[in-house]
C-alpha cells in the first residue's frame, strides 16, 4: 500500500505515518518544516517531502513523490492543518482566509490531484475533523468551521467518488495534545500538557487522547472496504458534554 500523508512531521499525522509504515505501508510523509520531516521519515523509513498543502506547486511534488515512493497512490491521509482563534470581532480577513486554504480548500486540491492514482487503485481518502464540531468552545469559531466543512465534503465526496471506487471517510478526535494546540496558545511544552490535563474530566473516559489513539482509528477506515461516508468519533466521549467529578 502507497500512502500520502500529508502534515507528517509531528501530532497525529507523525503517529500515522509510523503506524501505517510500521504494518508495511510505503508512506510518503509532507510537511512545512525540513527538519521535521526529515526525522520522521528517517525514524519510520518513509520518503520525505517538504511543501504546504496550500500552495498549487507542492501539492503537485507531494502527489508524484508518493506516486515515485510507492508506484501509486492507494490513500491520502490530510493530517495538515492550523489553527486559528479569537473573538468573533477580532477576526480577520487574512486569518479566515489562511485557516480555511490550509484546513479545508488545500485538502480538496490534492484530493483532486491524487483522484486518478486513488481511482485505479481503488483507493481511500481520509480526513480530519474535530470534537469542535460537537461541542461549542467559545473563540473557535474559524477552526470549528473549517472542521464542520471537512465533515460535510465526507460525505458529499463518498457520494460522488463511491461509483469510481474510492472511499472517502473522516476521523473527529477529540482532546490530544499536538503542536497544533500550542501554537494557537502559545504555550511551552509543560503548560499546553498541563492545560490539556485539565480537561480529563470533561471526558466521558476521564481522559485526553494520545495520537496514537487516532492513528489507530486511521489505520481502520484504510483497512475497512465497506466504509464510506463515514466520521468516526474517537475522542474519549468529550463531544458527549459530560463532565466527572
Amino acid at each position: 500500500m502507497s500512502v500520502l500523508v500529508t502534515g507528517g512531521g509531528s501530532g497525529i499525522g507523525e503517529a500515522v505515518v509510523h503506524r501505517l509504515a510500521a504494518a508495511g505501508a510505503r508512506v510518503t510523509l509532507s510537511g512545512r518544516r525540513a527538519g521535521k520531516v526529515a526525522a520522521v521519515a528517517d525514524a519510520a523509513g518513509a520518503r520525505g517531502v517538504v511543501g504546504d498543502v496550500t500552495a498549487a506547486a507542492d501539492r503537485a511534488a507531494m502527489v508524484a513523490a508518493a506516486v515515485e515512493h510507492g508506484g501509486g497512490i492507494d490513500a491520502v491521509v490530510h493530517a495538515a492543518g492550523n489553527m486559528y482563534r479569537g473573538p468573533l470581532e477580532e477576526l480577520t480577513d487574512q486569518g479566515l482566509h489562511d485557516v480555511f486554504a490550509s484546513n479545508t480548500i488545500g485538502p480538496m486540491l490534492l484530493t483532486g490531484l491524487a483522484l486518478p492514482h486513488l481511482r485505479e487503485r481503488r483507493g481511500a481518502v481520509v480526513f480530519f475533523g474535530s470534537v469542535h464540531t460537537q461541542r461549542a468552545f467559545p473563540g473557535a469559531s474559524p477552526y470549528a468551521a473549517t472542521k464542520g466543512a471537512l465533515e460535510t465534503l465526507t460525505g458529499v465526496l463518498a457520494a460522488e467518488l463511491g461509483p469510481q471506487g474510492v472511499r472517502v471517510s473522516c476521523v473527529r478526535p477529540g482532546g490530544v495534545l499536538t503542536e497544533i494546540n500550542q501554537r494557537a496558545g502559545v504555550f511551552d511544552d509543560a503548560t499546553a500538557a498541563a492545560r490539556m490535563e485539565s480537561l480529563g474530566p470533561a471526558h466521558a473516559l476521564g481522559r485526553p487522547g494520545t495520537v496514537d489513539e487516532v492513528a489507530e482509528a486511521v489505520e481502520y477506515l484504510l483497512a475497512a472496504e465497506w466504509a464510506t461516508g463515514a466520521v468516526l468519533t474517537i475522542d474519549g466521549g468529550l463531544g458527549l458534554g459530560v463532565t466527572n467529578a
